[in-house]
């Protein structure tokens, strides 16, 4: 194999992997952009559980008030 033959084997390797990288970069872009949205997803979600899970301890704080309640008045028939 001549050196002029070596040349163009290596300048159609490095053409290859240019086109490699350039595919890989906006295969990255892509992704990043997938990424980024997913994130903000993923904030909004826990934002919307946080809020559930403060209404659901407020149930339950009014249940166990309720539950108390309903506990005095059985107590308050039974005493009669």
């Amino acid at each position: 194999m001549t050196i002029d033959e070596r040349l163009e084997r290596l300048t159609e390797r490095h053409e290859a992997l240019t086109g490699h990288v350039e595919l890989l970069t906006a295969h990255l872009q892509t992704t990043r952009g997938i990424v980024d949205q997913l994130t903000t997803d993923v904030q909004r979600t826990r934002g919307i559980v946080d809020d559930m899970a403060q209404g659901i301890a407020r149930l339950l704080h009014v249940a166990e008030i309720h539950e108390k309640r309903i506990e005095r008045l059985e107590q308050g028939e039974t005493a009669a």
